[in-house]
């Protein structure tokens, strides 16, 4: 024991006030873990979330659930994975095969268990893979929650295939520039909505067939075109001008809901429509391994926004939060 590490640590006070950069003590792995020396780690809008979900009374807690490196300790027990493997974490807890919806106890790395938002992390060997070699270390450090939310959404839920025409609202966030790859990766037509002039030319260069305003009227701007599938992340501010966008018999997949929660429907709209709703998160190891292996036969690489040393955490926390990214940003360990 005595082995420390630095961490960007929730504690004490709600919100980001509570979040600081710490010196806190690794413990040894236990009984089907390994230890891994993080080299570098990603943010998710998750990552903001949760200083606000805890209490100033809850233990202290590393944020983060992205992130990839080199096992440096196995616990007893622990079989296919040894020390000096480098390894991309699969931030999914107790989901090991894919279902319908995630078993009881599924938890997401990084709440309420410890994440990525360190030198090191222990955790269940289940939860380690392979680094995919043509990665670099940066790109594998960001991939993993947003990777594995798109390709369950895309191929999962919505069953997308060739050939269809797929409609992704707020285009900058990590999951949805994966989606645009995932889905133009197996010959879908892809439509994208941005606020940002910017991030529109940043999604056509990346494969996209349109890129519209998102603050105009999306039909005008597509010309009437409807999508077979919208994939919805941004909540009540898009969510009216996304079912407006599906062709009678298509399907909305939702999987977040960074502007707002609560949205209202026309039920008659609806069922006149005949549309399929659907409901997503993360997915199991085994879509994890689906992925891995969809990225390497496919040659697709994570969009990196921007990569900050562990310590600037709060300059990559701010641009997130100020939704001024476009694709990953993510954290250098020392």
């Amino acid at each position: 024991m005595g082995m420390r590490m630095k961490a960007v640590v929730h504690a004490g006070k709600q919100g980001m006030d509570g979040v600081s950069l710490q010196d806190i003590e690794v413990r040894d792995p236990g009984a089907g873990e390994v230890r891994v020396r993080l080299k570098t780690a990603g943010l998710n809008h998750r990552d903001l979330f949760v200083p606000n979900w805890r209490q100033p009374t809850d233990p202290p807690l590393v944020l983060g659930a992205d992130g990839a490196g080199i096992v440096e300790a196995a616990g007893p027990g622990v079989t296919g994975v040894k020390v000096g493997d480098e390894v991309i974490i699969n931030p999914s807890l107790g989901w090991p095969v894919k279902s319908d919806a995630p078993p009881a106890g599924f938890e997401i790395l990084g709440h309420p268990t410890s994440g990525t938002f360190g030198e090191y992390i222990v955790i269940a060997a289940e939860n380690v893979v392979p680094k995919p070699a043509f990665l670099s270390w940066e790109e594998a450090g960001v991939l993993p929650l947003a990777a594995l939310t798109a390709y369950r959404a895309l191929f999962t839920r919505a069953q997308l295939k060739a050939g269809m025409t797929v409609l992704i609202p707020g285009v900058g966030s990590g999951v949805a520039t994966f989606l645009l790859q995932f889905a133009k990766a197996v010959g879908a037509t892809v439509y994208v909505t941005s606020r940002s002039k910017d991030k529109c030319a940043k999604a056509l260069a990346l494969g996209a067939d349109e890129a519209i305003d998102s603050a105009g009227d999306w039909n005008a701007q597509l010309g009437g075109r409807k999508a077979d599938v919208v994939i919805e992340s941004v909540g009540a501010a898009t969510f009216a001008k996304s079912l407006g966008q599906l062709r009678p018999g298509g399907t909305l997949v939702t999987f977040g809901a960074s502007a707002g929660d609560e949205v209202t429907l026309n039920i008659r709209q609806f069922f006149y429509g005949q549309y399929n709703l659907l409901g997503t998160t993360m997915g199991s190891n085994e879509e994890f391994l689906d992925m891995l292996s969809f990225i390497e036969q496919h040659g697709i690489r994570p969009v990196i926004d921007e990569v900050v040393p562990l310590a600037s955490y709060r300059r990559a926390f701010e641009r997130l939060k100020a939704g001024e990214q476009l694709g990953k940003i993510g954290l250098r360990m020392a």
